[in-house]
């Protein structure tokens, strides 16, 4: 693109989301973007931008933008967008693969990536049926307790369940057959604490210890506080190469805290980063918007 050419971003969130975290997430890079002379618009996913054809062609509303921070989950039309031309960040494929929990770790797994043994709950779909007690009998005895429940789709913490007893599970895993979901192994050392690291562009750029006021959970959204933290290189080696494997742009890495080794809990594809932001003193939208800026125009 030529440098007096007029510089565009489309800044998409979903069309229902009324968090606080997802306003500032938007209007904070918009602001950057506006000051690296890049006009930035903030719109929700509401408008049916992309569609297929009655000729099998995607088209599309939006392409007088040169590029889309997609902070939707929405993927269909991320794949719609991206198969149109659109260069989306995250990418289509690492947005899905940060959004299925599961997916995450079966893409991270034969990499050398530690993390907590988890189990693929089973789908049920007859909701008449029953969990069968002799697949629990495999999930209390491989993973014991406590364990960790988890709806494979979800974030900020919710639809994380720890279960303690075998009166627990059966309840959990009967609630919600319907649901993917996983269960995972309950690291006790890292009980109400975790690391939070964000990557941008293949660097770990900012990170914070996160601690729990009372829950097992350290999400700031749940009441954690987020503390300011000299990353140890083993952490930050471990967050980049996970961006890596997973092809994102930007990411919120989360670290738990073992005995003798650091494990990945998840990672976020849209993590928000006024909490880290507070804490650390570090601009993360400026480094994402910088980061998105020489991609695009450099």
């Amino acid at each position: 693109m030529e440098r007096n050419e007029r510089k565009r971003a489309l800044i998409l969130i979903n069309a229902y989301d009324e968090q606080a975290g997802v306003i500032h997430q938007s209007s904070r890079l918009k602001e950057e973007f506006d000051g690296l002379g890049v006009e930035a618009d903030v719109r929700r996913n509401d408008g049916f931008f992309v569609c297929v054809d009655g000729n099998g062609a995607i088209r599309s509303k939006l392409s007088e933008y040169d590029f889309c921070v997609y902070l939707d989950k929405d993927k269909y039309t991320s794949q719609m967008l991206q198969k149109y031309g659109m260069r989306l960040f995250n990418s289509h494929e690492a947005i899905q693969a940060c959004d299925d929990k599961m997916m995450t770790s079966i893409l991270l797994a034969g990499n050398g990536v530690p993390m907590p043994k988890t189990m693929a709950g089973l789908l049920c779909y007859n909701y008449d049926g029953e969990v069968k007690k002799s697949s629990l009998d495999i999930v209390e005895r491989d993973l014991g307790y406590p364990l960790i429940f988890k709806k494979c789709y979800g974030s900020l913490g919710k639809g994380v369940i720890k279960v303690d007893d075998r009166e627990q599970l059966e309840s959990v895993a009967n609630k919600y057959k319907g649901v993917p979901h996983l269960y995972q192994q309950y690291i006790s050392a890292s009980h109400g604490k975790d690391i939070r690291v964000i990557v941008v562009g293949g660097k770990a750029v900012a990170g914070m210890l996160r601690k729990s006021r009372g829950d097992f959970r350290s999400n700031i959204e749940l009441g954690g506080v987020g503390e300011k933290l000299e990353l140890p290189q083993a952490v930050i080696d471990l967050s980049e190469k996970v961006a890596k494997l997973l092809n994102l742009d930007y990411c919120g890495v989360d670290i738990l805290i073992g005995d003798n080794e650091y494990y990945v809990c998840e990672v976020n594809s849209n993590a928000f980063f006024k909490g880290i932001e507070n804490v650390t003193k570090i601009n993360v939208a400026k480094e994402y918007a910088e980061y998105i800026y020489n991609m695009m125009y450099k």
